[in-house]
């Protein structure tokens, strides 16, 4: 993994502490949601935990009492399927009642197993058909552009939404048109529902790809708080091209039984695990170390 180093203030302790315990509370609530299921995906909600963390209490500029405030910086998840992490992060960060994730993939639930913007406050998107997020993003930022307005936009996409080509059509659209106010979020977790990615399709050297088409690129260990910190810390000064943030993450992070899991995509967890998953995330987190998985070099 190519990991970057950033001329940025060190973060303080008490800013890195709030976010794990942050990234820890969206992990309960994933692990929460998935028990009204017995199965999902699991372990992507597990290993973007930190990155959605940081993301929502430490950059977007947003207003959770008000998820259409026009000023608002766009998050979008293109990646419909990791809904229920997203509804974790929205839940943390105060958009939705932590009472609601109950509800979750249930009938005439606010929470649909893939993400719905016509169902749920603050999804902006509707995800599920990989490829169309940054294509959006890209028409989202010409239009705030066009406004005058200094809100910012997000997309949260999948390595394995790199096999889609109009991912890449958008990523030259965005840099021939100079759209500084779009970041991508790549989460690299090195599987998809064909089996590892590198696989299915191989993409790396990923960071090098980004680069070709333009774009300002990091990348970083997704499950490292203090790396993720940094790295949008300096990309808060980046203006002239768009940014992309590349984050190996580990699927499953914070539950042992759950980082080692065969079948990962969609994962099936017993009744009598969910206790157990739940035990080990807070015996990680306690001691510290649920943030700072080290993530080893990672093929597309």
């Amino acid at each position: 993994m190519s990991t970057q180093a950033f001329a940025t203030a060190a973060p303080s302790t008490d800013r890195l502490t709030a976010l794990k315990d942050s990234a820890y509370r969206i992990r309960m609530h994933a692990l929460d949601m998935g028990e009204t299921q017995g199965q999902g995906y699991i372990g992507q909600a597990l290993g973007v935990a930190d990155l959605l963390a940081v993301v929502y209490k430490d950059v977007l500029n947003h207003r959770p009492d008000e998820p259409e405030w026009p000023g608002r910086d766009r998050f979008l998840l293109s990646i419909g399927h990791y809904a229920i992490a997203l509804y974790a992060a929205l839940a943390e960060a105060g958009v939705l009642d932590v009472a609601e994730l109950a509800t979750y993939g249930s009938d005439d639930s606010r929470l649909p197993m893939s993400g719905m913007a016509s169902y749920t406050p603050g999804m902006e998107i509707s995800g599920g058909s990989l490829g169309h997020g940054l294509g959006v993003a890209a028409g989202m930022a010409l239009g705030l552009r066009h406004q005058g307005s200094g809100a910012r936009v997000y997309n949260l996409l999948s390595d394995g939404e790199l096999d889609e080509g109009s991912t890449w059509e958008a990523a030259l659209a965005c840099a021939h048109h100079g759209l500084d106010n779009v970041t991508a979020l790549v989460d690299v977790n090195a599987l998809q529902a064909d089996g590892p990615t590198k696989g299915v399709l191989r993409t790396e050297p990923v960071t090098a790809k980004w680069e070709a088409f333009g774009w300002h690129a990091i990348r970083v260990d997704g499950n490292d708080i203090g790396a993720l910190v940094a790295a949008f810390d300096s990309l808060r000064g980046h203006r002239g091209s768009p940014a992309v943030l590349i984050c190996d993450t580990r699927i499953g992070c914070g539950v042992p039984m759950l980082e080692t899991r065969e079948k990962a995509h969609f994962m099936r967890v017993e009744e009598h695990e969910w206790q157990l998953a739940r035990q080990q995330l807070t015996d990680r987190h306690n001691r510290g170390s649920a943030g700072s998985v080290s993530v080893g070099s990672q093929g597309k």
